[in-house]
């Protein structure tokens, strides 16, 4: 749509926030500033020891872990993520995607990344709900770091209940040994970034990171959008 005529349909059906429903203005792009200023920042991609690397210690051998929000509920966040998970707006997550992976480019922990990874849905699972939402975070993440995706390398092969209001044992139970690497020799000896929404047991991540390590000499970081 030339300027002219974008312009034009935006004076009349402006672009607005979908945190706050507010009126997008100049570069802003699905949410405002305001709204991402407020979001509740962790600053954990600065810290090597931070709350989200300490869940995996001892569990799976990983370089580098963060999330970028607390997960509040009631929060703006959590009805990002609402919007997001259910309500189709793909949009969110690549927005969100692209504000960590400007966080992550900044820092000396992230920046070597070469590959952005999403954590994979089963077949059924994303068939339904018509894509995956970890997806829409990697790509956003890649488009500011400037980095590759791949999405059909990892991949989960048991349909597995949801993961909400289970136990840590209940956790890591539904997803053990669900994950498979197809070609190991694409990631041989590559910075990743393995990529959730949000991360609660690291259960999810601690799977596909073992999965991922059947890659010879691969380098596993991860990053979500939030911790609980």
């Amino acid at each position: 749509m030339p300027d002219c005529f974008a312009d034009f349909f935006h004076l009349f059906y402006p672009d607005v926030c979908a945190a706050c429903g507010q009126r997008l203005v100049n570069q802003e792009k699905v949410i405002c500033t305001r709204c991402l200023v407020d979001l509740p920042r962790t600053n954990f991609y600065n810290q090597k020891d931070n709350p989200v690397s300490q869940l995996f210690w001892g569990r799976v051998n990983i370089q580098n872990a963060t999330a970028l929000f607390r997960f509040q509920k009631g929060s703006r966040f959590q009805d990002l993520l609402h919007l997001l998970k259910y309500k189709g707006r793909q949009d969110v997550g690549v927005e969100l995607g692209r504000q960590l992976g400007y966080e992550l480019k900044k820092s000396e922990l992230f920046n070597m990344a070469e590959v952005v990874i999403p954590v994979p849905l089963h077949p059924k699972r994303e068939k339904k709900r018509g894509y995956n939402q970890a997806e829409c975070i990697a790509n956003g993440i890649a488009e500011s770091m400037g980095i590759e995706v791949q999405t059909m390398n990892l991949v989960r092969n048991v349909e597995t209940q949801t993961q909400t209001k289970k136990t840590r044992i209940e956790r890591w139970k539904n997803v053990d040994s669900i994950f498979e690497l197809i070609q190991p020799e694409k990631l041989q000896k590559k910075q990743t970034l393995l990529v959730d929404d949000v991360v609660t047991t690291g259960a999810t991540l601690e799977a596909c990171s073992q999965a991922l390590l059947k890659a010879e000499g691969v380098k596993i970081n991860i990053a979500t959008l939030a911790m609980a």
